[in-house]
């Protein structure tokens, strides 16, 4: 019945897109028919064909490197208080364990590992295969492909630099497929962040967001053909060039990639201090209201009462649906950072493990208010024609995002077993 429920939310999730379509009757559903029938297919190849789980934990082997590698350098930098011996004995199970000091710092890392693979010239060759089998499966541009792919490994404005001189030639549907591809998404930079948050509660928490980076691409496309269709089948982009070198030479890589990365961390860190903060005034100023049902009102659980009803089309039962409710609501009005450090920390039986992975996917993407902004500056820099249009499309973006990654939760909850 579990899978039942999450097959009738595969279904509920994308009539509700072509309910709110700019045009319905332009729908192009061939290629929302193969966009599904790939995204499913890519599903079931990547969560059960053994050897690709084979590969998921030789992934979890180098989340694992890269998260040691990177306490190395923090235990040098701060001592104990990133990772090293303590002086002292422990008395609190988990004290030792500061965030800003020992978790963070993985985007460092990342950032440097990312712009020496694309400095290389390992990255964009993948990035190209990628855009390629888009093209051919789902017949859409090669721009909109290409930054669509390039969504699986970076973020929301560094996928349309890899097309910025194509930008003014999009149409208004192939402009919304490239931010919808920016809001199913996660950057690469804050992969292992994510992964090494939610490994202990999580198994193969690093495989299953790289299946959802790969499953997104897709699912992002065929969503964004139902909302925003292109009656007139405009396709932008033939052959694509490899995008500019970003980098002189690789110790110019390493400077680049550790100043952006050192951009994002501190942005990471404000972004934390004040989103907590503000959700602890919004409940303090809820906590004046009466008791609901017998508990005090939270943003929390008004925001899974909402948010409740979506997660259970994805499958999660109604008992927990309120709580993986709350974890929607933080994630699209906050930032997945935020939901997934709530969801590291519920009790064991908030959720059961089916459930903790159904939301792993559904929290799994840029769309929220913040990154809107980002993406609207971004491509206003980068496309100063299309500024009306992206800012036109931009709350829509936040729709066909979070529908692209409630999807996916949905397509998981249809091939992994109930409880």
């Amino acid at each position: 019945m579990a899978n039942l429920q999450s097959a009738l939310g595969v279904i509920a999730i994308i009539a509700f897109a072509w309910l709110i379509s700019e045009d319905r009757q332009a729908v192009p559903w061939r290629p929302v028919i193969a966009g599904l029938a790939v995204t499913f297919g890519l599903a079931l190849l990547m969560l059960k064909v053994p050897q690709v789980k084979i590969a998921f934990a030789a992934i979890n082997d180098a989340v694992d490197a890269i998260a040691a590698a990177t306490k190395a350098g923090t235990s040098f930098v701060f001592g104990y208080i990133g990772g090293g011996p303590l002086p002292f004995e422990l008395k609190v199970p988990g004290a030792e364990f500061i965030f800003a000091f020992q978790a963070l710092p993985v985007v460092l890392v990342m950032s440097v590992l990312s712009s020496l693979l694309f400095y290389w010239r390992i990255m964009p060759p993948i990035v190209r295969g990628f855009s390629w089998a888009l093209e051919r499966t789902l017949d859409v541009g090669g721009a909109v492909g290409l930054s669509t792919a390039a969504n699986i490994f970076v973020g929301q404005v560094e996928a349309p630099l890899f097309i910025r001189p194509y930008l003014t030639k999009l149409s208004r549907s192939e402009m919304f497929v490239v931010m919808t591809g920016g809001m199913a998404g996660i950057a690469g930079t804050v992969f292992v962040l994510y992964a090494t948050i939610l490994g202990p509660v999580i198994p193969d928490a690093a495989g299953h967001i790289v299946v959802c980076s790969v499953l997104g691409a897709p699912a992002a496309i065929f969503i964004s053909l139902i909302m925003v269709p292109d009656a007139k089948e405009l396709h932008t982009g033939g052959v694509l060039d490899d995008v500019e070198r970003a980098a002189d030479s690789t110790m110019d890589a390493i400077v680049k990639g550790t100043g952006a990365g050192l951009e994002l961390l501190l942005n990471i860190v404000a972004m934390l201090i004040v989103f907590v903060a503000l959700v602890h005034l919004a409940n303090a100023v809820l906590d004046l209201l009466p008791d609901v049902f017998g508990s005090p009102l939270t943003m929390q659980r008004a925001l899974g009462w909402v948010m409740a009803p979506v997660c259970w089309l994805m499958g999660i039962p109604w008992s927990q649906a309120v709580t993986a409710g709350g974890l929607m609501g933080i994630k699209t009005v906050l930032n997945e950072l935020v939901a997934y450090l709530q969801l590291a920390a519920l009790p064991p039986d908030a959720l059961d493990p089916r459930s903790r992975l159904i939301m792993l996917y559904a929290m799994c993407g840029f769309a929220n208010f913040g990154s809107l902004g980002i993406m609207i500056a971004g491509l206003a820099t980068m496309c100063p024609e299309k500024r009306d249009e992206v800012v036109s499309l931009g709350l829509k973006s936040i729709v066909s995002g979070t529908l692209t990654t409630c999807l996916l939760g949905a397509i998981v909850g249809v091939l992994t077993p109930g409880a």
